[in-house]
């Protein structure tokens, strides 16, 4: 490697991901794909995944030869969530020592630190389309609703959960579902916690497009991302 491409995004991004996989699938056309490669754990939200959706988007920001994102997910499903089991789970630091202020402000940091990862994705410069199938839940939905354009396949189910574990949705989704489908459904979504479809979403405005299969979504976003 040149001692002049330390440093610069396409290098960094041969660096690679633990929780994401970036890749350029045609190398013809300027489009990055930006996917969430955990299969085995459903695409849950690690800290790793945290760390390093701002730094992918913050890569493809600046590369030239980036003009649209495409944002998959890798598996069965698009996204389980947060990973509350996993090792760093944010939620774990309201019990971590003694002192519950100090617990307290470790929780609303790990939070903000989530929310300027999702928040990441809204700030790309470039486009950012999700392609959702499969469960997109909680976490997932908080990621879609950062993005400019939405579609999905007909198989695709979403649903925000926090309500059921007494929790807020609080990476950015309040913020931003009002303004995608209105404060009505938005509110519908946040507090029943109930599970939609593919052709409700579109109703409300949540998707644009649905397709028949993960195999017509990814044709048909590729299509859609190369011509923006």
């Amino acid at each position: 490697m040149a001692g002049g491409d330390r440093g610069s995004p396409e290098a960094e991004l041969r660096r690679g991901f633990k929780a994401l996989a970036v890749t350029r699938p045609d190398a013809s056309a300027a489009v990055y794909e930006v996917r969430l490669n955990r299969p085995v754990q459903l695409n849950a939200l690690s800290p790793d995944a945290f760390a390093e959706i701002p730094r992918a988007m913050a890569l493809l920001d600046r590369l030239p030869s980036a003009r649209a994102v495409v944002l998959s997910a890798a598996g069965p499903h698009f996204c389980s969530g947060i990973e509350l089991g996993g090792q760093g789970n944010p939620l774990e630091a309201t019990s971590r020592g003694s002192d519950p202020v100090a617990a307290a402000e470790g929780l609303r940091r790990a939070i903000l630190e989530m929310q300027a990862a999702l928040t990441a994705i809204e700030l790309c410069r470039k486009p950012v389309i999700a392609a959702v199938h499969g469960a997109c839940v909680g976490g997932g939905l908080e990621i879609v609703a950062a993005c400019d354009i939405r579609f999905c396949s007909k198989d695709a189910t979403f649903v925000l959960k926090e309500v059921d574990m007494a929790i807020v949705a609080d990476l950015g989704a309040l913020q931003r579902l009002p303004r995608i489908v209105g404060y009505g459904n938005a509110a519908d979504l946040a507090l029943t916690g109930r599970k939609i479809t593919a052709m409700e979403a579109k109703e409300m405005g949540l998707v644009s497009r649905v397709f028949n299969s993960k195999q017509e979504l990814d044709a048909g976003v590729a299509k859609v991302a190369k011509g923006t």
